[in-house]
């Protein structure tokens, strides 16, 4: 799962309880500050591998076209690029009760409360990952291939980024820029939904004026059928924790849920999805509540998102206007009026 946000960041600018881990977020953003490079000087050097030089044209002209085309931040953040020496950026923990969907919450000024803590190197999530399971929370680890800083420094193109596609490398530029032009802190889903809309309109925007096809709609169909499984199964495991049972036939009728969960899991793959594979990495895990947390936190509020384009006149600076005024309303009403955009 691509999980995007500043949490990893947010110590470095508001301070947080642990000094060690203070010191470990400033060092890391350090590291990522002073290995930066312009990406046009990278285009320039005769050593740079022609496949990397190719995947940095293509985002350098998705970075100008969000701009010009999309109404999006213009500064300096996917100008840079970072050659990583490890395979993603940084690795972020999650962690819920061993009988709860709750997550356990991290909480920053500027970013508000979020349901990970991110890490740059793997040893400090595993360790992170331990303390928590020693506490008998449930854990996961997620690997994070980008990350956000909201805009407090010019974020780069990172390695990790090349390895996808066109498409996903062009739409992650468009999703952050989006979190960079509005942000609300303590509600992720409408963040997380607000840049899933701007990433996929841009992107439909964007493969038009490439004179491109419009983007294939079917692996969206599978991501949002497999979404809905798991949210499924989140629903029975929350009616599940609410039953009063003894904590031991909870624990029964969860490993029960699980796997009932994985044998869904292989007539989907086979009937619904063709076969298709995508998800059996992720499948091959131990799963457990923590695992299941990222999932739907970036499409509940993407159909509302597309209901206010529209009511725009399908104009991003009349639209960002209306995103602005929805982000300033009490979180009760924000809801309500997300819920009426949805019908």
């Amino acid at each position: 799962m691509r999980i995007a946000l500043a949490a990893l960041l947010v110590a470095l600018v508001t301070g947080c309880r642990s000094i060690g881990y203070y010191a470990h977020v400033a060092h890391g953003q350090a590291a990522l500050l002073h290995e930066r490079r312009p990406i046009d000087k990278v285009l320039a050097d005769p050593k740079t591998p022609e496949a990397t030089r190719t995947r940095l044209e293509r985002a350098s002209e998705a970075r100008r076209f969000a701009s010009r085309k999309l109404d999006l931040p213009d500064n300096r953040s996917y100008t840079y690029f970072v050659q990583l020496d490890r395979p993603w950026v940084a690795w972020n923990v999650f962690a819920t009760p061993e009988l709860s969907i709750a997550p356990v919450t991290h909480c920053f000024p500027v970013a508000g409360c979020v349901a990970y803590r991110g890490y740059f190197r793997k040893d400090l999530a595993e360790r992170e990952a331990a303390r928590e399971a020693a506490l008998g929370h449930d854990v996961a680890i997620g690997e994070v291939p980008a990350y956000s800083t909201l805009g407090w420094f010019a974020d780069p193109i990172l390695s990790s980024m090349l390895r996808w596609d066109d498409d996903e490398l062009a739409g992650t530029i468009f999703h952050e820029l989006a979190h960079q032009k509005i942000y609300v802190k303590d509600d992720s889903s409408f963040n997380e939904s607000f840049a899933t809309f701007v990433e996929r309109e841009g992107l439909r925007e964007w493969r038009e004026a490439r004179e491109q096809p419009a983007p294939d709609g079917m692996g969206d169909a599978l991501e949002r059928s497999f979404t809905e499984q798991v949210l499924a199964l989140r629903d029975r495991l929350k009616a599940i924790y609410a039953e009063a049972w003894t904590e031991d036939a909870k624990r029964v009728a969860k490993a029960e849920a699980f796997e009932d969960f994985r044998g869904r899991y292989l007539v989907w793959r086979h009937d619904e999805a063709g076969g298709d594979r995508r998800y059996d990495r992720w499948m091959s895990r131990r799963l457990n509540n923590a695992t299941l947390l990222p999932f739907g936190l970036y499409d509940t509020w993407v159909p509302s998102f597309a209901t206010l384009f529209d009511e725009c006149g399908r104009a991003w600076p009349a639209f960002f206007a209306r995103v602005k005024r929805l982000s300033r309303l009490e979180p009760s009403e924000r809801t309500r009026e997300l819920e009426r955009l949805r019908r």
